[in-house]
């Protein structure tokens, strides 16, 4: 990676507390922990597609809104880590869908394909939730993965747009 610049820095510092707000602020607070999960701010992910200091950025945004969420420092590490791995190997496996669309311009396939890949990973969520509240894990990681699908739908629609008229690559 390219040595940071102020401005990348200001970009991650901005897209990281947008996350937090977005995560850990009510009423959407209520949505982003536990069993059902829903994070909104699950959409900036798609960022990274297009520079990858939004994966910092991201992950970053991912561990301080953790450590404002209901289990503590474990999913700091947990959920930070899960992010930085699941968005990285997300960005390397589907970059080259990156300028494919399904049914007719409606849904980019690269951020399609992440979709179901990150809602996929939601296993290392349930498995945490499974052994820190003994939570049943396959229907955790089923309703874990749905909030994830739905919100990362959501975001794949909105930052497509969103790219057409700014530059996320600088």
């Amino acid at each position: 990676m390219k040595q940071l610049t102020v401005r990348d820095l200001s970009h991650i510092a901005i897209v990281a507390a947008a996350y937090v707000v977005l995560t850990a602020t009510p009423p959407l607070n209520a949505l982003s922990y536990g069993g059902i999960q829903f994070r909104l701010a699950e959409m900036l992910y798609f960022l990274a597609f297009y520079n990858p200091k939004y994966i910092i950025a991201v992950t970053l945004g991912c561990m301080i809104a953790n450590a404002l969420g209901t289990i503590g420092l474990i999913d700091v590490f947990v959920g930070g880590g899960s992010t930085l791995i699941f968005v990285s190997l997300g960005v390397i496996l589907f970059a080259k869908y990156k300028n494919a669309y399904f049914f007719k311009g409606f849904i980019n396939k690269a951020f399609l394909y992440f979709a179901v890949f990150f809602s996929l990973s939601m296993f290392t969520i349930a498995a945490e939730l499974k052994i820190i509240f003994n939570t049943p894990f396959l229907i955790t990681w089923l309703t874990t993965a749905l909030g994830e699908f739905i919100s990362l739908f959501i975001g794949a629609l909105v930052v497509d747009r969103a790219a057409k008229h700014i530059d996320f690559t600088k």
